[in-house]
């Protein structure tokens, strides 16, 4: 350990290249550390597909109107994301069943996710990858 250190100190580079690479090793790792903190599941379209067919589960497209009417999955419910606190009694109504959250790649929907969360809706994920990931698999989007 001693010689590593006296190794690093020998030239600012050599400092420089091991706080980068433990830098990127956390960046890498960070999605693993946050996943059990996130309010709402993740899950893939697969999975999601499932909801859909087997437990009839809404899904909730956050997306601004604009991307809403460029593409979006059947039967989904459009509240935009800055609206979806204020039309949350909107939503009662689906409070037993489940609740899938999809944005364009995922990141609007953990949000939503946790505020729907808090507000007593058991049953609620993120469609992992967001519509984008849902017209990778080949799956269809209405206009």
């Amino acid at each position: 350990m001693e010689q590593f250190l006296i190794f690093l100190q020998k030239n600012p580079f050599n400092l420089i290249l091991f706080g980068t690479a433990v830098i990127t090793g956390g960046m890498l790792l960070w999605p693993l550390i946050n996943r059990p903190f996130r309010q709402g599941r993740d899950i893939g379209v697969t999975e999601a597909v499932q909801l859909i067919n087997r437990r009839d589960a809404l899904t909730l497209d956050v997306r601004d109107s604009g991307e809403f009417a460029a593409g979006h999955i059947a039967n989904a419910r459009h509240i935009p994301e800055a609206q979806v606190a204020d039309r949350l009694k909107d939503l009662e109504k689906f409070k037993t069943r489940p609740i899938i959250v999809a944005c364009r790649s995922g990141n609007r929907a953990a949000g939503v996710a946790a505020l729907l969360g808090k507000n007593g809706f058991a049953e609620v994920f993120v469609l992992r990858g967001g519509i984008a990931a849902w017209q990778q698999a080949g799956m269809p989007l209405v206009k």
